[in-house]
């Protein structure tokens, strides 16, 4: 039987990697489209196992758009406007997605189970389910952290042009311009360029806020949206804004700074300590040996 299974095993990996990348070429091949790339857009791939899994999502969207995944469908797509993937891949295609991991993770198991390395299995199930959201919350988590160090700087430029005299819509453009295209300027062009095609500046910004759900650039977006609606500076309001950031963030820093020695306790004990230890007694215990047995 044992025999059996180690020959069978490795015909069945064969078969299905066959499988699965003649439909992952069919599926590519059928995806061709030429596409204009909006200005304000930063191409974005997604890892390896999602697009490997992608062209298998079609098989189980219909059970994504079932009304009982209304919820899990709002809360990806919030989530993939947050990271910035919403132009990339909907929230359909990634819960089917993370849907099709699942489901060969659970055959990995199985392959496991019968190979007496159920250890393995395990470990390679709780992977592809658990990856796609950790996955997607630290790109969430990277791409605030990008806007937040940015956006005192912006504020202050923002803040001297429109102290100079300038339209906060031409200075906002002025920054978009010269400044690189990093999460920040991306979500800004996108909304000077929804400005331009019409849309009300209040609900731009608001749009902006919902968007990108960092809440210091909401608090910035509401409160230029409320100094717009009473006729309060602008420029007043910035530099007032910019400094609350820059003091939040020199605070966030000076915490960080106090965690740090919390921090390095458990990989100086982990690591650091028993190579000191290993160091000092390992020749005293050599030279203790030596003369007791000679």
């Amino acid at each position: 039987m044992d025999i059996l299974m180690s020959s069978f095993t490795p015909a069945v990996f064969a078969g299905i990697s066959v499988c699965f990348f003649l439909l992952l070429a069919l599926r590519m091949f059928q995806q061709i489209t030429i596409e204009k790339k909006k200005d304000y857009e930063i191409r974005r791939n997604l890892p390896i196992i999602f697009r490997l899994a992608l062209p298998f999502a079609v098989n189980v969207r219909f059970i994504v758009r079932h009304p009982s995944f209304k919820s899990a469908r709002e809360h990806t797509e919030q989530q993939l406007m947050m990271a910035g993937y919403a132009e990339t891949v909907d929230a359909v295609n990634f819960i089917a997605m993370r849907i099709i991991l699942g489901i060969f993770g659970a055959i990995l198991l199985v392959v496991c189970v019968f190979q007496q390395r159920a250890l393995i299995g395990v470990i390679l199930q709780v992977i592809t389910v658990i990856y796609p959201p950790v996955w997607l919350r630290k790109v969430i988590q990277a791409r605030h952290t990008e806007i937040l160090r940015a956006l005192p700087n912006v504020l202050d430029l923002l803040t001297l042009s429109v102290q100079a005299g300038k339209d906060f819509l031409a200075a906002l453009r002025d920054i978009i311009k010269r400044r690189k295209m990093d999460a920040l300027n991306e979500e800004l062009s996108r909304t000077f360029h929804e400005i331009k095609l019409g849309k009300k500046r209040s609900q731009a910004l608001r749009e902006l806020s919902q968007r990108v759900g960092q809440s210091d650039l909401s608090t910035v977006l509401n409160a230029i949206i409320q100094a717009e609606e009473l006729g309060v500076s602008i420029g007043e309001l910035l530099k007032i804004q910019g400094d609350m950031l820059r003091d939040k963030r020199f605070s966030r820093a000076e915490k960080q700074a106090g965690e740090a020695p919390v921090k390095i306790v458990l990989p100086l004990a982990l690591f650091i300590f028993p190579a000191v230890i290993i160091v000092l007694v390992v020749p005293i215990v050599l030279q203790a040996f030596k003369t007791l047995i000679f």
